[in-house]
């Protein structure tokens, strides 16, 4: 099959153990982002097969339209970047490892080192020492500390690990479902959301984001957390209310640190999640290793042998194979 990658931003695949299983098929990989459909039709427009990197570019009905030979879209995880009505409409296959038994390990070591970071003004002090200069501030200390973990799932359990290894309290909250869960578990949850919120040092985001999640983080819920909490987001952007964190962290109240934005890639240096000395941030590379990269391209890539061996594994969109 003729397959095209895109969005592979630093050449990575081919570096990977798992490419090799792409011997087969003529591919093409494109490294930088194009995110004019038009123009990106262009560069892929003999694709058969499409291998996207998780959700750097929306894939929808303007898209798909000018791409007649496209038969299928092989990627990994949550898609709420690809219209799906588009792609049966215009007879694309969707398949996707949904990897429900597998947490990402990358993600969850990524929001423990921004908590340690910021905690312990990495950044900050490593900056000091560039400029010529000795400490810059006193961190704090994490043992003793209360962690609160915002969506009872995978990545959350890995954090909470992560964190009672270091000595931390860890209190959840959740959906109804999340938090019964938790419970049977044996797991402290918060007595309501606002003490949640109010009693937890640290709150730390894992929900997948979908219409029913978009904005649950709102601006009440930073106002309850206490002076010089610390807010972590490793999830997606639009789970906090749209404006909330950067207003709360314009009154100098709490910290974040956050990997995810509204807009990606976010360059603009005047940005308050940018410049705000109580914020760290890191360009969404939550998932980004490359040990993560050939566990998830693995499975895209099986799938696109799959389905050129007429047995498709993975359809979001079984109608479009039947």
């Amino acid at each position: 099959m003729k397959v095209h990658i895109i969005d592979d931003w630093f050449d990575t695949l081919r570096t990977l153990p798992c490419y090799t299983k792409l011997a087969a098929h003529d591919v093409t990989v494109w490294t930088d982002h194009q995110p004019d459909p038009a123009e990106l039709a262009k560069r892929i427009g003999t694709a058969e097969a499409l291998v996207l990197f998780r959700e750097r570019t929306k894939i929808g009905a303007d898209l798909l339209s000018r791409l007649p030979n496209l038969k299928l879209i092989s990627q990994r995880s949550v898609y709420p970047h690809i219209d799906v009505d588009a792609c049966t409409a215009h007879n694309v296959l969707l398949c996707s490892n949904m990897h429900s038994d597998t947490p990402s390990f990358a993600a969850a070591e990524h929001t423990l080192a921004l908590i340690l970071a910021s905690y312990r003004q990495i950044p900050e002090q490593n900056a000091s020492l560039k400029s010529g200069n000795w400490q810059s501030g006193v961190g704090r200390t994490l043992r003793g500390r209360t962690l609160g973990l915002y969506g009872y799932g995978r990545i959350a359990g890995a954090v909470a690990e992560y964190a009672k290894a270091l000595g931390m309290h860890v209190q959840w909250w959740s959906s109804k479902d999340g938090r019964a869960r938790a419970t049977a578990a044996g797991e402290t949850v918060a007595s309501s959301r606002n003490a949640f919120f109010a009693t937890s040092d640290i709150v730390s985001l894992h929900v997948r984001l979908k219409p029913a999640t978009r904005g649950i983080i709102t601006d009440t819920d930073l106002a309850a957390m206490p002076l010089r909490a610390l807010f972590v987001n490793t999830s997606r952007s639009g789970l906090v209310e749209s404006g909330a964190l950067e207003t709360e962290i314009l009154r100098n109240r709490i910290h974040a640190a956050v990997d995810v934005f509204d807009q990606e890639p976010l360059t603009d240096t005047r940005h308050p999640l940018l410049t705000h000395p109580n914020v760290l941030a890191t360009p969404h590379i939550g998932y980004v290793t490359e040990d993560e990269f050939d566990l998830q391209f693995s499975d895209i890539f099986d799938q696109i042998n799959a389905y050129a061996a007429g047995a498709p594994i993975h359809m979001i969109n079984p109608s479009v194979w039947s």
